[in-house]
């Protein structure tokens, strides 16, 4: 894992909200807005930046932890902006929180945690808890 990064240092994602994005459980969509499931997938594309630089060729990251607070909404066609922030690089552990905004309304903010692993690690933690 390549230390490139320190605490404070930013990544700016954006994305812009669909129909996909919206919350709907069986077909039925419950509202109009980005569901908790897309926003959890665009957090943790922001902040796996950093862990697409500091990787090796050898190496993957893997999640370990994943906070949402809701602020406000995000809708169809809004343009949702995430800053993501490490917090701190333990050992091989990355850190960081993160901003969720359309514009200046806050949408979410909150942490997610990854850590960087050989991938024969994470191969070997995935074929013993396939034979648990």
């Amino acid at each position: 894992m390549k230390p490139i990064f320190k605490p404070g240092d930013k990544k700016l994602y954006t994305v812009q909200i669909t129909k996909q994005d919206v919350a709907a459980f069986s077909g039925e969509v419950v509202h109009e807005v980005c569901s908790t499931f897309s926003l959890a997938r665009e957090i943790e594309w922001s902040t796996r930046l950093f862990i697409l630089e500091m990787k090796e060729e050898t190496e993957e990251g893997i999640g370990t932890r994943l906070e949402i607070n809701h602020r406000g909404p995000a809708f169809v066609g809004e343009t949702l902006s995430i800053e993501a922030t490490v917090e701190s690089i333990e050992k091989n552990e990355l850190l960081c929180s993160y901003r969720a905004r359309v514009e200046n309304r806050l949408v979410a903010v909150g942490f997610t945690g990854q850590k960087v692993l050989p991938k024969s690690k994470i191969k070997e933690i995935f074929e013993r808890a396939a034979d648990a």
